[in-house]
């Protein structure tokens, strides 16, 4: 948002001080202010107003024209000029030789064999407006000669505020809102905007309005007649441009300069259009065409502005095309009204129609606001057009309030969160300035919140310590430790966990940590093949890429490695990030924390990187849980999940995730000759497992024996069950030591290591518990191999 210091000045009285200066200490105590300030009219001199006396056609050209100017000088100057609306006895802004209208050096110039010393101007070519249709048209009664400086109000001070600081503050989306704030900061006395008394009006009829709908907080209009003006001052238009709104006619200029000022949007209905105001919404959705010529699918939450059952405008985000005010308006219908933030938010949303006017209502504007900004508007407007007559009362319904906030502090809380001695004086004066209502006594303040900071910015008391210690200047806080108890708090278990997992993935098995967002990419997964699967959706998305939330991370991993393949040959990925698995019995997210961990490698084959990312799980479940792995098959459900080689992952009794080889169709689309597998694990689950005991066993006396048996089987997982059930002591470990597949299947090598604490033991006697699992294997159709 664009700010006119020029405009600021209007309520403040800032002489003396140096504006740049205060400009950088708002930024420090109340809004961001952007890099640039911008010093309007300092580019421009040498420029006066001047009386054309004579106007000849240019004898070769038919647009030029030949002139003599009267700028104030003994003799009359010679110019050559374009411009179409140039006439005899008209009154414009003249650059003389030496002027400077921003790079531009006025020199003497010869057009079309004619010399024009010196160049009539535009508003555009003096920088005030955009309009270069024609030069400038002086109405005003003033000397030949004067500087154009001194008739308007070229020069100003123009500056940014970042719109994002301004989201709690809906006081600040004005001009005399931000004056408020300097004349605190200034310790000057803020003026109040002239208006007028809307009260000797009350015997005159009221508008027919009524609010039909509890969205609508309070709504106030007045009726307006005998408007003979159409074009706004000068000075009105040059502070409209120079905060980025462009001219358009009076009334509309009035309505805009009122919500750049007061921070108030307001609406002027062409009275002959609008006879019974009615707020509501419709039962059945229609389209209505707006002010800006496109028409609009209206559903059933939008809130309306209608004549009577006729739609007239979308309420507080822009006017109906049917009822705009046009040139031959000579009376008009003014709203000033509040609606409920959360409707105009949605219905912006929903509509893809932002606006000036909704940005303001989507802050919570004060309802108290409504009434003073009409009374401004009719100031402005008459002493523009004095031939204008109220012809209505007032009429204003307050459907909703705000509930005045009284907050009660004392001077040790001051103290305590500041940290600082602020005196009792300096905290009144500073409340005070602010607009507060403060009464002292003994120490204990009491205060009440002006009602513009009290929609949704000032609430609780913190909120009182945040605006002295602001307007105060934090640069002015002595530094000093501060005197508070400190107590230890211990991590989150999760969160202790999480740290963990990290620490092995980085320090041990050198993995690369990544970051990304919650959604399920569309462009991304599309070209890996990867179905967007239905979950929870962002209403009203205007991009398919953010519309749904992510499953699992698995997928955005993927599209992280493609864009990695290149970089190396081999590496490793990781995230703890966020999935969400559709809603629950109460409508909420069922939002879970995830561990994904993808390897890739070109060297290495599918079943060593498998291997590979297996023994990782099982070292993570080790060092954090003391506890083994287990795995069972697992159905694939996903388009990126292997067929066949797909596992869950077993640990502390309970399901907590899965292991597996990426689908080789997306596998090709990532890098034709690589292997890719992946792990996800639930780290709220996995932390939830209680930490197993750590058993101590005395390293044995004597000597082991080992025996390694092949078996005809896919997967190990029933070999183990048949040796945890043969229930043996003497049985220490059992271990893979090698595959092998052919034509006839594939075998699995398994080492039994065999032991007893007090004895060396013979191959006779561990051989009958052998033959009991190879028995117990026969019954599951798993024999040795031959």
């Amino acid at each position: 948002m664009f700010l006119s210091m020029n405009w600021i000045s209007d309520f403040v009285d800032l002489s003396g001080i140096d504006k740049v200066k205060l400009i950088n200490r708002f930024s420090l105590s109340t809004a961001e202010v952007e890099n640039e300030i911008f010093f309007k009219g300092s580019d421009l001199s040498g420029v006066v107003v001047a009386e054309i006396k004579s106007v000849e056609d240019h004898p070769e050209s038919k647009k030029l024209h030949l002139l003599k100017v009267d700028a104030g000088e003994p003799e009359l100057t010679d110019v050559v000029c374009g411009a179409p609306n140039v006439r005899e006895g008209m009154k414009t802004a003249f650059a003389k030789v030496g002027a400077k209208l921003g790079e531009l050096d006025i020199t003497p110039r010869k057009l079309a064999g004619y010399t024009s010393y010196g160049m009539c101007c535009s508003e555009k070519e003096l920088g005030i407006s955009d309009d270069n249709s024609g030069i400038i048209d002086i109405t005003e009664d003033v000397a030949n000669g004067t500087d154009i400086k001194e008739l308007y109000q070229i020069d100003d001070i123009i500056f940014e505020v970042d719109n994002k600081s301004l989201t709690n503050r809906p006081d600040l989306w004005g001009h005399y809102g931000i004056a408020r704030e300097f004349a605190a900061l200034a310790g000057r006395e803020l003026k109040k905007p002239e208006m007028i008394d809307l009260t000797v009006y009350k015997e005159l009829p009221s508008v027919d309005m009524k609010i039909e709908d509890k969205l609508c907080q309070r709504y106030s209009c007045i009726q307006v007649e005998n408007i003979t003006k159409n074009v706004s001052p000068v000075n009105m238009r040059i502070r409209l441009f120079y905060c980025g709104m462009r001219a358009i006619n009076l009334l509309a200029d009035l309505t805009n300069y009122l919500m750049l000022e007061m921070g108030q949007p307001m609406h002027a209905f062409d009275s002959r259009k609008v006879e019974k105001i009615r707020i509501k919404r419709f039962d059945t959705p229609f389209t209505f065409r707006t002010l800006d010529g496109n028409d609009r699918s209206i559903d059933e939450n939008t809130l309306m502005i209608c004549n009577d059952n006729t739609p007239v405008a979308i309420a507080g985000i822009m006017g109906g095309l049917d009822s705009e005010i046009v040139e031959d308006t000579s009376r008009l219908t003014l709203e000033s009204a509040t609606f409920d933030a959360v409707s105009i938010r949605k219905s912006t949303v929903r509509l893809s129609l932002r606006t000036d006017a909704s940005m303001r209502y989507e802050k919570c504007l004060d309802p108290e606001m409504t009434v003073p900004a009409i009374a401004r508007f009719l100031k402005l407007l008459t002493d523009i057009d004095s031939g204008v007559k109220v012809v209505s009362a007032l009429t204003d319904e307050y459907a909703f309030r705000y509930e005045q906030v009284k907050l009660d502090f004392d001077k040790k809380f001051v103290d305590r969160y500041t940290g600082i001695e602020i005196s009792n004086d300096t905290i009144v004066k500073t409340l005070t300035s602010l607009g507060f209502g403060v009464k002292l006594e003994n120490d204990s303040f009491s205060v009440d919140v002006p009602s513009w900071r009290a929609t949704k910015d000032v609430t609780i008391k913190a909120d009182i310590i945040e605006e002295i210690t602001r307007i105060y200047g934090y640069d002015n806080f002595d530094v000093h430790t501060a005197a508070a108890p400190l107590y230890p708090v211990r991590a989150a278990e999760e969160k202790t966990v999480e740290d963990k997992v990290k620490d092995i993935l980085v320090k041990r098995y050198s993995l690369h940590e990544v970051h990304s967002y919650v959604w399920a990419y569309y462009d991304e997964y599309k070209e890996l093949g990867i179905e967007i699967e239905n979950n929870i959706k962002l209403v009203n998305a205007t991009n398919p890429n953010i519309e749904t939330i992510r499953k699992s991370i698995i997928p955005t991993q993927l599209c992280q490695v493609r864009t990695n393949t290149q970089f190396a040959s081999d590496f490793g990925i990781f995230e703890v990030g966020r999935v969400v698995d559709g809603i629950d019995e109460n409508n909420l997210c069922r939002e879970k924390k995830n561990l994904a961990v993808t390897l890739f490698s070109k060297s290495k084959s599918v079943e060593e990187l498998y291997f590979e990312l297996r023994d990782m799980l099982a070292v993570i479940a080790d060092d954090i849980r003391h506890e083994a792995l287990s795995f069972t098959k697992l159905e694939a459900s996903h388009s990126y999940q292997h067929i066949k080689n797909l596992n869950a992952i077993h640990c502390g009794g309970k399901i907590i995730g899965e292991l597996g080889v990426v689908h080789p169709v997306i596998s090709k689309k990532i890098d034709k000759k690589a292997s890719i597998v992946y792990a996800e694990i639930d780290i709220r689950a996995f932390s939830e497992i209680a930490n197993a005991s750590i058993k101590y066993e005395e390293p044995g006396r004597f000597p082991g024996i080992d025996i390694d048996l092949s078996f005809i089987s896919e997967s190990f997982a029933p070999i183990a069950e048949a040796v945890k059930k043969e229930n043996c002591p003497l049985i220490k470990k059992i271990s893979v030591i090698d595959t092998y597949s052919d034509e006839n299947g594939k075998s699995i090598t398994a080492r039994l290591v065999f032991a007893h604490p007090e004895k060396t033991l013979t191959r006779e006697e561990v051989m009958g518990i052998v033959d009991s699992i190879v028995a117990e294997l026969e019954k599951q159709n798993i024999s040795l191999k031959k």
